[in-house]
Formats: C-alpha cells, sequence, structure tokens
C-alpha cells in the first residue's frame, strides 16, 4: 500500500484544517519544499500535496505563493508529486503535469461539468485522479464547503465510465480530527468504483495504517497522513513500515 504523507498549502505555508474549515487552520511550516524533502529523506516514494489556497477561491498572489511551492515540491529528487485542489481547467492541468506532477486530482468538477472531467480524463489519461470528499453520504465541493446534491455512491459509480482509474476518497467528518478511520466505508467506496480507493481521513495512530494495509491493493491503494504525522504521533518510518504490512 502507498503512505502518502501530506502537504496541505495556504499562500505557500504547509498547514493542516479540521474537517476542512478554513477557520480551523493550523500552520506547521513556512517552507514547504524542506518539508517535502525530508519526507524524501526518509523513504517516501510518494506526497499528496494540496492547493487549498486554489480550492477556496483565494486571491491571485495566495494562488500563486502555492504553485511555486507546488513546482519546487515537484522538483525534490525521489519524490512523485500527487497533487490537486482548484483543478478545474485543462490549462491548470498542464500546468501541473509541466512541473512533473505524476497525479493530478480533479474534484469539483467530477460533479459540476462531468463532460469536462471526462473530456480531460482522456486526453490526459492515468495521469488524472478522482478526489471526492464526502459527509454522510452526500459529495461535498468547492473545498469541501457546499453540498453538490449527489449522493457519494452515485458520484462514485460513474467515474470508472468517465475514464478514472484512482480515486482518493475523503471522510470529511473525520478529515484532521486524529479519531480513527472507517475501513469498511473504503472497502464499501472500493467496491462501487470497480477499482482501489487511496484513503483520506481520520489517520490518528499506527494501527490505522495496518488497518488499511490488511483489506489489500485490490480495494485499498493507498492511505494519506497529514495531522498524526505533524503531531507525532508515530514517525514517518512507522508509517511506512506499517503502509508494507510490518510490525
Amino acid at each position: 500500500m502507498i503512505l502518502f504523507p501530506a502537504i496541505d498549502l495556504i499562500g505557500g505555508k504547509v498547514v493542516r484544517l479540521e474537517r476542512g474549515d478554513r477557520s480551523r487552520c493550523k500552520v506547521y511550516s513556512d517552507d514547504p519544499v524542506a518539508v517535502a524533502r525530508s519526507f524524501a529523506e526518509q523513504g517516501a516514494s510518494w506526497v499528496h500535496v494540496v492547493d487549498l489556497s486554489s480550492a477556496f477561491g483565494e486571491d491571485e498572489d495566495t494562488c500563486a505563493a502555492n504553485s511555486a511551492a507546488i513546482k519546487a515540491i515537484c522538483g525534490v529528487d525521489g519524490l512523485s508529486v500527487d497533487v490537486g485542489g482548484g483543478v478545474r481547467s485543462l490549462a491548470r492541468i498542464d500546468e501541473l503535469a509541466g512541473y512533473g506532477a505524476r497525479r493530478i486530482a480533479l474534484g469539483t468538477v467530477l460533479v459540476t461539468e462531468p463532460g469536462f472531467a471526462e473530456v480531460a480524463a482522456q486526453g490526459f489519461g492515468e495521469l488524472l485522479v478522482a478526489d471526492i470528499a464526502a459527509r454522510d453520504g452526500q459529495v461535498k465541493v468547492n473545498g469541501w464547503r457546499d453540498g453538490a446534491g449527489v449522493a457519494l455512491d452515485d458520484a462514485v459509480a460513474q467515474l470508472s465510465e468517465l475514464g478514472f482509474k484512482h480515486l482518493v476518497y475523503t471522510d470529511i467528518a473525520r478529515d484532521g480530527m486524529q479519531t480513527g478511520i472507517d475501513v469498511a466505508a473504503y472497502r464499501h467506496v472500493a467496491e462501487v468504483a470497480g477499482f482501489p480507493v487511496v484513503a483520506s481521513g481520520g489517520i490518528s495512530a499506527l494501527d490505522d495504517i495496518r488497518a488499511l494495509a490488511a483489506v489489500g491493493e485490490g480495494a485499498i491503494e493507498g492511505a494519506i497522513t497529514g495531522r498524526a504525522l505533524y503531531e507525532g504521533n508515530f514517525t514517518l518510518a512507522q508509517a511506512l513500515a506499517a503502509a508494507r504490512g510490518e510490525e
């Protein structure tokens, strides 16, 4: 199972939110490239980067600072970058691909502009990843602030038809809360999608990572960890070992 340490960006700074709430933001570093380099040095092969400023529609300078950080992170040796947040145009996909991103996530447009998502998936293939976040079985969009009027299962069921083969699913109620994970929820989403998912939201201990890894890569492709890592609940080396199924 792939272990994705997370770097969430606002104005070029590394932050974590609680349940995606912009007002409940904690800054962990002013140097996201140093954080990414540290992840690589500790053995990570992937990093999950989220451009929260773009997702929230913040001002141009704030978004530009994030773009500069993402471009620099993509230049860190030995690290593959999975990036998302506010990706809503072919031009932005091209830009991120030009930086060297290995996976680019589409979120809001999956439900607001499925036609665009399908064209993008056909054009960019395996480079694109579906990114769906939900609370109480309902999809949330625009930085998780708005309801989409779409049930989670309905949104996930159309992904294969649209051309997607990778999915990050976030359990919003648990994201950034270190409350533990709902393994059954990720199993269910993978079953509906018809392909494995990357689990996001709620990892608080190594046992959470072990529980996801134990499900098998047929259902769980990877897991994203953020706050628990930054708060020192475990080291990245320990998390990577747990993802490999080691004690």
